[in-house]
């Protein structure tokens, strides 16, 4: 009896830890604002972000992704995600930022 107990509470701490999925790594959004267009090149980004969670090619030209997407079935989705668009010249000829946190959509 006691087995059974023990292994029906095992399984219920398991559903519930399914019940919340992460994707992607955290990155300081604070830093953001320190991209500058035509200016800041690939290392500054690097050092800002560290290595990029995913790499493309858009248009011919080099992408850097970072992202972080925290999905829970008991609360509020959170998303985060940088995608950095890089120029001939390893310079940022753009880039974009989407944000589902509340402290990231006060600046």
């Amino acid at each position: 009896m006691m087995k059974k107990r023990l292994l029906a509470l095992l399984l219920a701490i398991a559903i519930l830890g399914v019940g919340c999925a992460t994707v992607g790594r955290e990155f300081p959004a604070h830093s953001v604002d320190n991209i500058t267009i035509g200016e800041t090149d690939r290392s500054e980004i690097q050092r800002m972000f560290g290595n990029p969670w995913r790499t493309g090619i858009e248009d011919g030209k080099k992408t850097w992704t970072y992202a972080h997407y925290r999905y829970s079935l008991f609360g509020p989705e959170q998303t985060r995600d940088l995608l950095i668009r890089f120029d001939d010249e390893g310079k940022v000829a753009s880039y974009s930022f989407n944000t589902t946190y509340e402290e990231d959509r006060t600046k």
